[in-house]
């Protein structure tokens, strides 16, 4: 096929899907789908219809930080015993909560879970599998580096098939079932800040030393190297510089650290999430010991509350 022709017929596709007279059929559920779904379709481009449903529940994503580092770090054949470990365990630990992983992505699994009691198994698959984290694949490296991110939210998504349909040893490879929406959205950039360092912003400049001379003693201040230039009167008719602050005696060169963010737990969950669980489980041990903290962490286009913990299972 040419070029043009690739190109035309693209077109026509496009040009039908996003056409008045072609529906988008709608279906509310509250089950996780699979691939054979006969409520889901392809676009069905003679009759003009896509079948898509829409699931309210949690989506829980999990992934390895730092992971580039890693495979800086270490030999292949390291990385692929990792990598196997990881996502093995992680496959097993959604599964024990009833969570069905629905995308894997390099280092990072995305599981969900049916709308009932979807609050309980998504917080305890995230336990489970921070449990994992610490205590199994992490004891399997020198000086503890391996580390995961956990996230959590509730809300609508949409569940749509796409791709295109191949047959043969590709089949599986064209098409997937993609989860869009705004929890989705919210959980993977949960996941981006959770189990990551304190922040800091270094500002260079200089400590002001004011000597009060009267009752002999010194009062050092911060200033910027705009703010200390500020404060210097120059002379025209003198070859000196003086201070505005006539106590002024000296100054030193130093930096100042701003925290920019806290340190975060591995695990972060919105607060509809937190209080979901919460309603769901006064009993759990978690709440009981207060193990979820409100968090300072500002996540993009989420204005809620953030909740966080470095919860794990006895074992």
């Amino acid at each position: 096929m040419s070029i043009k022709n690739i190109l035309d017929t693209l077109d026509e596709e496009v040009s039908i899907i996003h056409s008045s007279d072609f529906d988008i059929n709608i279906k509310n559920t509250t089950y996780i789908s699979n691939n054979d779904d006969s409520s889901l379709t392809f676009e069905n481009f003679d009759k003009k219809y896509k079948k898509v449903k829409i699931i309210e529940t949690c989506v829980l994503y999990i992934d390895i930080r730092s992971s580039t580092k890693l495979n800086l770090k270490h030999y292949p054949e390291t990385m692929a015993k990792l990598y196997s470990s990881f996502i093995r365990s992680m496959l097993k630990g959604a599964e024990h909560f009833n969570g069905k992983v629905k995308n894997i992505v390099g280092d990072r699994v995305m599981v969900v879970f049916d709308s009932e009691n979807c609050y309980t198994e998504a917080v305890n698959t995230a336990i489970l599998m921070n449990t994992i984290s610490q205590n199994i694949i992490n004891k399997r490296f020198k000086n503890n580096v391996f580390t995961c991110g956990i996230g959590i939210d509730f809300g609508k998504m949409m569940i749509t098939k796409c791709g295109t349909i191949k047959y043969g040893s590709e089949n599986s490879s064209y098409k997937s079932l993609v989860w869009l929406g705004r929890p989705a959205n919210i959980a993977s950039k949960l996941t981006d800040s959770a189990n990551k360092p304190s922040t800091n912003t270094t500002t260079h400049g200089v400590n002001v030393g004011i000597h009060y001379k009267n009752i002999d003693e010194w009062v050092w201040q911060f200033n910027t190297p705009e703010e200390l230039k500020n404060n210097i009167v120059f002379s025209y008719t003198s070859p000196n510089m003086r201070h505005k602050d006539d106590n002024f005696s000296s100054f030193v060169a130093t930096t100042k650290n701003t925290p920019n963010y806290d340190s975060t737990p591995p695990i972060l969950m919105t607060e509809k999430v937190y209080k979901g669980f919460k309603a769901d489980n006064p009993l759990a041990d978690s709440i009981k010991n207060n193990s979820w903290k409100k968090k300072t962490r500002k996540i993009k286009n989420y204005t809620g509350a953030v909740y966080g913990g470095d919860v794990i299972y006895e074992w």
